[in-house]
């Protein structure tokens, strides 16, 4: 084949790529370089091919560099996913990605700690900033608050009200962040209380923080608990623990629960049970991260646990996302220096991102209540 032969081939093959990123936009009612607040502006050319060729860790990474732009990336994603284009247009990376995660254990304890030192130890000033005075990293209840504050606090009692705490209980938290759970149980509910977390740094800031309460915080991987309690509560850690894990979750929580026990399991969850972890999000936010389905996590509590109750508000999420964005945005300028302007797009591009997704209802928030068998059930808590 001559060069001008290869040349005929090859640029209409170029052109196709971009004029394919037009089309799958449009499907969404997006434009690339129109006036509308949720337009894709365009500085680089060449953004298109890479995007069309990597997908989602193509868009990421050109969003990354400052190849593109949208005045509001969240209604943005609102529609990208909204018009569920990723369905549609799936590449080989993305199934390499699911078959990895069946063939090998991404979470297994040896990479346990990996998300905890890439994302949760950024450092805990930062993240005084970005959540509310409890550094509750989690979805809020926003039913009748007008402020993240208020609805962190909301939702932690929301937890409360449905572990049907009383004073004198030992309260196991699996994933404990920076204490927003079991410190509020302690102060509110007179219990006592026992978090495990794979962060240095929310340890560090348990620690200090209360001190004076019943609390212990451990450096720990879940699968090593042995302790009976009265109560568990896992808030927004599930989302780490991986499908070959899911199981040895419920055994855990099977082994640990007293016979008349109850947890609460607080998740981001999927709508498909085949869905893997978008690939920009795993390499760049939450390593080894994966979200259940709901008939997963039937299968994982089969013959362990009763799921006694399911709550899901996870348009809740969306709020409590662009409250987080917001005092990002507000602070940003204290950390601009020490992060640098690549973080920056990348933190604003994960708030928003998932923001649109639970607008769109991409992602669920679930709570699921767990007995071990409980005469007389559990009453709804709203």
């Amino acid at each position: 084949m001559t060069s001008e032969q290869q040349n005929a081939v090859e640029v209409p093959a170029i052109g196709r790529s971009r004029h394919l990123l037009g089309d799958i936009l449009a499907k969404a009612d997006i434009q690339i370089n129109g006036e509308r607040p949720w337009d894709l502006q365009l500085h680089r050319e060449a953004a298109q091919d890479e995007i069309v060729a990597r997908h989602s860790l193509g868009l990421g990474e050109s969003y990354m560099r400052g190849d593109w732009d949208v005045q509001d990336l969240d209604q943005f994603f609102h529609r990208l996913l909204g018009a569920r284009i990723p369905q549609d247009y799936r590449n080989w990376r993305q199934s390499w990605r699911a078959l990895r995660s069946y063939l090998i254990n991404l979470q297994s304890k040896n990479r346990s700690f990996n998300v905890g030192e890439q994302h949760y130890d950024l450092g805990n000033e930062f993240y005084s900033t970005m959540l509310d005075s409890r550094l509750t990293y989690s979805c809020g209840y926003w039913k009748e608050a007008q402020t993240l504050d208020q609805a962190q606090e909301a939702k932690l009692d929301l937890i409360c009200r449905k572990l049907e705490l009383k004073p004198g209980m030992r309260l196991l938290d699996i994933g404990c962040g920076w204490g927003s759970l079991i410190g509020y149980a302690a102060q509110k509910y007179q219990v006592e209380c026992v978090g495990v977390t794979i962060s240095r740094e929310q340890q560090a800031y348990v620690t200090e923080r209360y001190g004076g309460l019943p609390i212990t915080v451990s450096l720990q991987d879940y699968r090593e608990l042995q302790e009976p309690f009265d109560r568990i509560a896992s808030v927004g850690m599930f989302e780490h623990v991986g499908r070959k894990n899911y199981r040895t979750f419920m055994e855990t929580a099977e082994r640990c629960l007293k016979k008349d026990g109850l947890m609460l399991l607080h998740t981001i969850g999927n709508n498909q049970r085949s869905a893997s972890t978008d690939l920009w999000t795993e390499k760049y936010i939450f390593p080894g991260g994966e979200l259940p389905s709901i008939g997963q996590l039937g299968d994982a509590a089969d013959h362990l646990l009763v799921c006694e109750d399911l709550h899901n508000f996870g348009y809740d999420y969306d709020r409590t996302l662009m409250a987080w964005h917001k005092n990002f945005e507000e602070h940003w300028p204290r950390f601009a220096d020490h992060y640098g302007q690549r973080f920056y797009r990348m933190w604003r591009y994960y708030l928003l991102s998932y923001a649109g997704a639970f607008r769109a209802r991409s992602l669920q928030l679930w709570q699921l209540m767990y007995s071990k068998f409980r005469a007389g059930g559990v009453t709804r808590v709203s």
